[in-house]
């Protein structure tokens, strides 16, 4: 049996025909929305016309627009969290931090721009004077995934439009209906339905937008498999920005610590949180010898008391189900498969009803198995191998084609710096869970977690790109070398 990686945006919601894209929530099955595809051509054609006026306004006004957006956001909250909820199976409580963070974005974004892209004026030759600005790339595609499918394409197009682009946002066709939503908060701030705009579509329209010679600029987040092959397809466009942020294989490292309890919360916190699917998901449990059967049992024991439920069940679960039976499907099978070639269960991983994703957190003992699969496995499945020593445990986080984030749990100072020093990640916590990354720092990662573009609080640096100039009020110029006397 061949391993069957779990990816953000794999599969299609099951259309009434080829340009139909319906929307199912997952922890009922119901159908939440439908809507024909979108036509790739007419939504570039637009974006085009609008982008230069758009371009135009001043930085104070598009600014203000934003922070109209917000506040729409804001007065909807309570709406747009049932609908994230209903979409995407996690519970409410979830949805409304995420909600809460779409809001907040518009402030940071503003800071950062002002940060990132300032403008400089320098002394130039002839007592001219030299400047950088930053002007906006034009046409940005937006692709968003389906597990915050309003946080993180919000994380793009806030600081696109800030910089002066127009923005075409296709989200995930697992969850288009939040993306809809979203959209209709920026059109009704005041932000033109030309610059702003919704597409709807699968991986067919995905992959022509991307490739349209009309965008700019291409903004993902979603699955490894699927940046890669936007980043193969426009490897002869240099001239598109692309900001590549596709997950991780990411571990979390336990060392000495006499606090038990902690620890087991925060390795929760990191595997279990959002079903797993989230890209800062710790996937690999590398624990010190001397503290495994501490450390292990503590944490199958809170695993156990996992409240998994609906959405908006009483009392709240800490998870809801995965987005979609295919994704459960695959989890269940990638579980069987890791159990058959020598992995060791610690905590089964459970399906109550075959008719719907709902999955019970699994823990999975991989250490002798020869060659653990490198891929992300984006759900509640959770692997865990013995180490010896501080060594064997980075040489073991580094032991992925992923780098996006890394958790050393105990230790000394001096552990955490070697850790620091040598671990491949683009974020690397101490004593904190792997995921829940501050919006007021980069976030990003290498190898196959990303190409160098972090997005958050960096998002402003792909946004827009700098141009020197170097200025006179009169034309003024001499040579002093090289030309016969007059």
């Amino acid at each position: 049996m061949a391993l069957a990686p779990t990816f953000r945006n794999a599969g299609i919601p099951a259309p009434v025909s080829s340009n139909e894209i319906v929307s199912f929530e997952p922890a009922t099955g119901e159908e939440l929305w439908r809507s024909p595809a979108g036509n790739v051509e007419e939504t570039v054609d637009r974006a085009r016309r609008a982008w230069p006026a758009w371009a135009a306004q001043p930085l104070a006004t598009r600014i203000e627009l934003c922070r109209r957006f917000a506040n729409e956001v804001r007065k909807q909250s309570d709406r747009f969290a049932e609908l994230i909820a209903r979409e995407t199976g996690k519970p409410l409580w979830e949805a409304l931090t995420e909600v809460d963070s779409v809001i907040k974005k518009v402030d940071i974004s503003v800071t950062a721009y002002a940060e990132r892209t300032g403008q400089k004026k320098l002394d130039s030759a002839l007592q001219g004077t030299a400047a950088v600005r930053h002007k906006p790339h034009g046409v940005m595609a937006v692709l968003g995934p389906y597990n915050f499918p309003a946080h993180l394409p919000n994380g793009h197009i806030v600081p696109a439009l800030i910089a002066g682009n127009a923005v075409i946002f296709k989200p995930s066709e697992k969850t288009p209906a939040v993306g809809e939503f979203l959209v209709e908060c920026f059109h009704r701030a005041g932000i033109s339905a030309a610059v702003v705009q919704l597409l709807v579509g699968g991986p067919e329209e995905g992959k022509e937008l991307v490739a349209h010679r009309g965008v700019d600029g291409v903004l993902f987040t979603g699955s490894a498999q699927a940046g890669i092959a936007i980043n193969r397809k426009l490897a002869t466009s240099p001239g598109k920005i692309v900001a590549l942020e596709m997950g991780g294989n990411n571990p979390i490292l336990v060392l000495d610590t006499p606090k038990i309890p902690d620890t087991a919360t925060l390795i929760i916190q990191s595997a279990f949180t959002s079903a797993g699917q989230r890209c800062t998901a710790a996937r690999r449990l590398i624990v010190k010898a001397s503290m495994y059967d501490a450390i292990v049992g503590e944490v199958k024991a809170l695993a156990s008391r996992i409240i998994v439920g609906q959405p908006f069940a009483d009392p709240a679960p800490f998870m809801g189900p995965v987005i979609d039976n295919q994704a459960a499907d695959q989890l269940m099978e990638s579980f069987l498969y890791l159990l058959s070639n020598g992995g060791k269960a610690i905590r089964h991983m459970t399906r109550p009803d075959d008719d719907l994703p709902f999955l019970s957190p699994a823990m999975i003992d991989t250490t002798a198995m020869a060659d653990r699969p490198d891929v992300e496995l984006f759900g509640p499945l959770l692997q865990v191998i013995k180490v010896e020593d501080l060594d064997e445990g980075i040489a073991e986080a580094n032991n992925t084609r992923f780098g996006l984030s890394a958790s050393l749990i105990g230790g000394t100072p001096q552990d955490y710096n070697r850790f620091w020093a040598n671990v491949r990640a683009g974020i690397v916590n101490w004593n904190r869970p792997t995921n829940g990354a501050s919006s007021n720092a980069p976030f990003g990662g290498i190898g196959l977690s990303g190409n160098h573009r972090p997005a958050a609080y960096y998002a402003a640096d792909y946004c827009a790109y700098p141009v020197a100039s170097t200025e006179m009020d009169q034309p003024r110029a001499s040579v002093g070398v090289g030309f016969k006397d007059a």
